[in-house]
């Protein structure tokens, strides 16, 4: 599986406190069926040692500690872009913050508060400068909660939505942020499934293995491998995503963590 969503770095935001941290992280992801990994920081003022020309070398630093450690999992470069400071920053910090430092896809991360209504327009600023933006958590917003249309809205100008494989499993299935993420996967609207993780075994682990289990009981196997292979390949080299399988609706149960772990 490819994960594109993860606070993987040491010691620059509210992720991994320090490399050993970083190391346990990395080897849950990959006991949990993960091959590629970004690593995305948040970017936004609030975290000032998060400063984007300094990501290809951290990023090294963990490929070097997880090559000792005889982890394979494949590290990539990116950024969390909060809107505010993604509609402030420089190109080349734009550029350096996208996936592979590439300039041509930008996690693009959802506020927690409401929204205003000038939103989709700051959305579109951001996109305007040459990305495609890849919407994380949505399904975690009040706004959004309450108006999903707003959501489709931002789908229909080319945005890609990243639900968070943890809110597929949260137990209250009638209130927070998993009737919004459910919703979303059988409309078809979910493009990618992440898991948005901080810690390697504690607060917000990697669950992508357990959430693309739940997904598939939602819309099938093919179109969950689809969120968790295919799609984020595609965002990975800048390239359009290929189409995506049909949703099947409730699937058997069983099975599919246990064959992606295995792979």
């Amino acid at each position: 599986m490819i994960d594109l969503h993860s606070h993987l770095l040491p010691g620059i935001d509210d992720g991994a406190p320090d490399l050993e941290h970083s190391i346990d992280l990395a080897r849950a992801a990959a006991e949990q069926g993960t091959r590629v990994l970004a690593a995305t920081p948040h970017l936004r003022a609030d975290f000032p040692d998060v400063r984007t020309e300094e990501l290809p070398a951290r990023c090294d630093e963990v490929r070097a500690a997880l090559r000792r450690e005889g982890i394979e999992l494949e590290v990539v470069q990116g950024g969390e872009a909060g809107l505010v400071w993604a509609v402030h920053a420089e190109d080349d910090d734009l550029r350096a913050g996208s996936y592979g430092g590439h300039g041509t896809d930008l996690l693009l991360e959802t506020p927690y508060g409401a929204l205003t209504a000038a939103f989709e327009s700051l959305v579109a600023s951001v996109a305007d400068r040459g990305f495609r933006l890849l919407l994380a958590h949505p399904e975690n917003n009040p706004t959004f909660q309450k108006d999903p249309d707003r959501l489709r809205g931002l789908v229909d100008q080319g945005v890609l939505l990243q639900v968070t494989a943890r809110s597929l499993i949260r137990p209250d299935r009638r209130k927070g942020p998993r009737p919004l993420a459910e919703a979303l996967m059988r409309d078809g609207v979910v493009h990618v499934l992440a898991s948005d993780a901080h810690s390697g075994y504690q607060l917000r682990p990697p669950s992508l293995g357990a959430g693309a289990t739940a997904a598939a009981e939602l819309v099938g196997e093919a179109r969950a491998r689809w969120l968790v292979e295919d799609a984020p390949a595609a965002v990975l080299a800048g390239e359009p995503l290929p189409e995506a399988p049909p949703i099947e609706g409730a699937a058997r149960r069983g099975g599919l963590f246990a064959r992606w772990r295995g792979r």
